[in-house]
């Protein structure tokens, strides 16, 4: 009870929370126009079509206007040139109602920040306070909402820097808080390590607990298919396609599914499989926004296949492709299960006579269904080399115990019964650990190899 206690205070409602009235958003995007900074996969129209998509995500926040503004570097403190800032400053203050901006980068300083809100006069937003919003909205478990409250904690300090110049600035004088030899930064910095480690270590609690499930999963020999890809690309929509399970509800948003989710489906040889649903990715996703979902992704690790899901109708394909393998390969993932990942191009439906440019691609559409029983042929290939299990034929007598218990312990696919001397020739997809119980058990069995 003290545990829930102390968890309900984590997930109590968040202070960087802008709020639950709505927002009239005027969405600013930099475009840089050379140098390193500069995407040679996308466009400034497609970039800020990506933030729109963000903004129409959240309830009650519309875009007021979309602005592209060229700029050479992002990173300095204005973002934009004198002339620039100058008519962008005029543009937004002319817009009607409107209550806040959308900064289309990454991440901006706490002084950045406090400079444009001044300028502007309304709240300014950048990539990572978005999303995290998205994600506080989305957040449905006691994991993900604490993966949420972590991943705030790099914007709680940097908000804390800011307002201590402040303090500073008007009020002078003494910086410590009284009788206690300690500065105001230092209490609250102390305050924000205190709640950091809660946070990580109710998250360990959970990560333990999913590692039990994992391992009880493991003796089943069920094996696990992570299906990921770039958000919005069809991953719960191919899942529910794959298992047939009805209450599955994809949606077509941005970061609909935040947790970790898994859904029992049959494989062409009648093996039961785990397809593992999980967060989607997008282009300058913070970092520390994907290092506090990692208990999240850390599942991945654990699976035998990967399946990448790619809407292949979006124009920035090929950046969302890149996107994925480059968080998939900081996420340390064995080498193993990045060199067998399935390719899969989603909305096919779409595309008048497609056909996959990529080696070993395979088409489909998960809405139509097209395509799906050859993905399930591939997986169950993948998955019979990952795992090692193997397909036999074997001679048994069917008054004995040996169908009961291959029905049990391994997938049986096929039983042709011979009734004239009572025996059955038995086709099974069966784990090696299984296998060698079976021979134990049943020595005198006729075993084929298929």
């Amino acid at each position: 009870e003290e545990d829930e206690a102390a968890l309900e205070e984590l997930l109590g409602p968040s202070p960087l929370a802008p709020g639950p009235g709505a927002q009239r958003v005027a969405i600013v995007h930099p475009a840089v126009k050379w140098g390193p900074q500069k995407s040679p996969l996308t466009t400034a129209e497609l970039q800020i079509a990506e933030a729109v998509a963000l903004v129409d995500t959240l309830q009650n926040w519309t875009v007021l206007d979309k602005i592209i503004i060229p700029t050479k570097n992002p990173n300095k403190k204005f973002v934009f040139g004198r002339g620039n800032f100058q008519s962008l400053t005029e543009k937004i203050k002319k817009l009607p109602h409107v209550t806040a901006v959308f900064l289309n980068v990454e991440r901006i300083s706490s002084l950045t920040k406090k400079e444009l809100e001044g300028a502007w006069g309304v709240k300014v937003f950048d990539r990572y306070t978005v999303v995290l919003h998205i994600f506080r909205c989305n957040a449905r478990t006691k994991e993900a909402k604490l993966q949420v409250a972590l991943a705030e904690i790099p914007l709680l300090r940097s908000n804390l820097k800011n307002e201590v110049s402040q303090r500073d600035q008007q009020r002078g004088g003494s910086r410590y808080i009284m009788g206690s030899g300690e500065t105001f930064l230092e209490t609250q910095n102390r305050v924000l390590k205190e709640r950091e480690l809660k946070i990580r270590n109710a998250l360990e609690k959970l990560r333990r607990k999913r590692a039990l499930l994992r391992s009880q999963r493991r003796k089943c020999e069920f094996p696990v298919v992570s299906v990921m890809g770039y958000t919005n690309c069809g991953k719960t929509t191919l899942i529910k396609a794959l298992t047939g399970e009805a209450g599955l509800h994809p949606r077509d948003q941005l970061f609909a599914t935040l947790d970790i989710t898994a859904h029992a489906g049959y494989l062409p040889s009648h093996m039961a499989v785990i397809y593992v649903d999980t967060i989607g990715f997008l282009t300058d996703l913070p970092h520390n926004l994907v290092e506090s979902f990692s208990a999240t992704l850390e599942e991945v690790a654990y699976s035998d296949l990967i399946v990448h899901v790619r809407d292949i109708t979006h124009p920035e394909t090929i950046l969302q492709k890149a996107t994925v393998l480059s968080v998939l390969r900081n996420l340390n993932l064995p080498s193993h299960l990045l060199d067998s990942m399935v390719e899969v191009h989603n909305k096919v439906d779409l595309i008048e006579r497609y056909k996959p440019t990529e080696e070993n691609a395979l088409a489909i559409s998960a809405l139509h269904g097209h395509g799906l029983e050859e993905l399930k042929q591939e997986i169950e290939k993948k998955i019979l080399t990952a795992t090692g299990k193997k397909i036999l034929t074997v001679n048994i007598n069917l008054e004995g115990p040996q169908l009961s218990w291959l029905y049990k312990e391994a997938a049986v696919q096929e039983v042709e019964v011979m009734p004239e001397d009572g025996t059955a020739r038995v086709k099974v997809i069966i784990g090696s650990s299984a296998f060698g119980r079976y021979k134990n058990l049943f020595p005198n069995s006729k075993i084929f190899m298929s």
